[in-house]
């Protein structure tokens, strides 16, 4: 399955949160393909502290970063009209990074759920 890794994933993988290492060590045995895109590693940058810096990179290194283009910012702009069009609110970051998940055809990794129920992407929990 092709994963792409919200903010809160890392984040918890960096914090040693038990059911995010697990949800690792099962994404690498099966075969997953987790990705990364800008979002999410500087979401995950900006609230780190500096001594956390090497962990962050081991955790990034064998995962794809990608970058998938003006198409999926579009699609991004779509659905933040559309939610707030219908009175809910999108984030950018979480807009973001379900285009990118939807780009690479990837369900987003995350124990916020609720941040992309505004998107038709696929979710995965742990």
């Amino acid at each position: 399955m092709r994963l792409l890794l919200d903010s809160t994933f890392v984040i918890d993988l960096l914090e040693g949160l038990p059911e995010a290492i697990a949800r690792q060590r099962a994404m690498f045995e099966s075969g997953d393909e987790p990705f990364v895109n800008e979002v999410v590693v500087c979401e995950v940058r900006a609230g780190m502290r500096h001594r956390d810096q090497p962990s962050l990179a081991g955790i990034l290194e064998p995962v794809e970063f990608i970058q998938p283009g003006p198409q999926a910012a579009m699609l991004a702009g779509r659905w933040r009209r559309l939610a707030h069009e219908s009175g809910y609110h999108l984030s950018l970051p979480d807009a973001l990074i379900a285009s990118a998940a939807d780009a690479v055809d990837a369900a987003v990794l995350t124990r916020n759920a609720r941040d992309f129920a505004l998107t038709p992407v696929r979710v995965e929990t742990y």
